[in-house]
């Protein structure tokens, strides 16, 4: 699997973190002063999902995609996991990169997909408050409908079907794990796409016969507790200091309808007294929104006019 041509080459960098090194992507910009965003990306994802996204931002702006605390190349970083853990590495990455929230510095954006939504909120709202100007989450951040005598497992288990299932599987090549998830109903359509393959590419560790899934089981098992239960987390988009926009995909995490989000859900969360702006993006699910061409143009108009501090027209 090779690097697709319309995608520019990211360099592999490290940041200092509580255990160790994080592990993450920088596209660099073109000139000085540009705007500093930050992608994060879901709970068995990694950096590489925001390929195509970061694609069209490159050059532009200064791009960095973690690998968040026991994911991909940064599986090996220890516990404690949890999303205030996945914000404190947030901060320390926007600390390295000298992200400052005061009104005349440079914009920082913060985009986080799914869980990567929730995390950043979570640091926007907390630990980050001061270096960041604008916050995009996609088909994430705000609370998903979980039935309050539901078990916690079992939720994640119906919420990330087999994006949890390979986790606990071997493969013994390549092919192995593209037909894998080409049976996903909303990755297999993408499985020869050569971003979303640099994706999958990344999620493996070991070796022929082995090959596997970096992502730490417990980390997700933590994280998804705290992304369903966690008020904390919950609720930490209505203490944001900067506004912010959510762009929620018509369809679900197996291509499914209703998705994540609705209008009657949305409708009904306050949207408005917590500043931020709701924007469905047709015919994308949960996956897509990061890769369809309306997708990637929908997240990187609402990450200009962050790092702008105007308006999504």
């Amino acid at each position: 699997m090779s690097t697709p041509a319309d995608v520019r080459t990211p360099e592999e960098i490290s940041v200092p973190v509580q255990g160790g090194d994080l592990a993450a992507l920088y596209w660099a910009a073109d000139a000085p002063g540009a705007p500093l965003v930050v992608l994060v990306h879901g709970i068995t994802g990694n950096a590489m999902v925001w390929g195509k996204v970061a694609a069209e931002l490159a050059g532009g702006c200064e791009v960095v995609a973690p690998d968040l605390r026991g994911r991909a190349r940064s599986a090996g970083l220890p516990g404690p996991y949890g999303l205030s853990a996945h914000a404190a590495d947030l901060t320390a990455l926007l600390e390295r990169f000298g992200a400052d929230g005061e009104a005349g510095a440079d914009a920082t954006v913060l985009v986080g997909h799914s869980m990567g939504g929730f995390v950043a909120a979570l640091a926007t709202a907390g630990s980050a408050r001061d270096l960041v100007h604008g916050l995009v989450l996609v088909d994430g951040g705000l609370p998903f409908a979980v039935p309050p005598a539901a078990d916690t497992d079992d939720m994640l288990a119906a919420f990330l079907g087999s994006s949890l299932e390979r986790l606990d599987r071997s493969f013994p090549e390549l092919p192995a794990v593209r037909a894998f998830w080409s049976e996903h109903p909303a990755v297999g359509p993408w499985v020869g796409d050569p971003a979303v393959a640099e994706f999958l590419m990344r999620d493996l560790t070991g070796s022929e016969p082995d090959l596997h899934s970096a992502v730490v089981h417990e980390a997700v098992r933590v994280d998804g507790a705290d992304m369903l239960r966690n008020e904390a987390v919950l609720e930490a988009t209505t203490d944001l200091p900067v506004p912010a926009t959510l762009l929620w995909a018509t369809r679900g995490m197996a291509g499914e309808v209703p998705g994540l989000y609705d209008e009657v859900r949305l409708a009904g969360m306050g949207l408005h007294d917590a500043h931020v702006t709701a924007r469905e993006v047709p015919d994308t699910d949960h996956w897509s929104i990061l890769w369809t061409e309306q997708g990637v143009a929908a997240v990187t108009a609402a990450v200009r006019a962050a790092a702008a501090r105007t308006p999504l027209s």
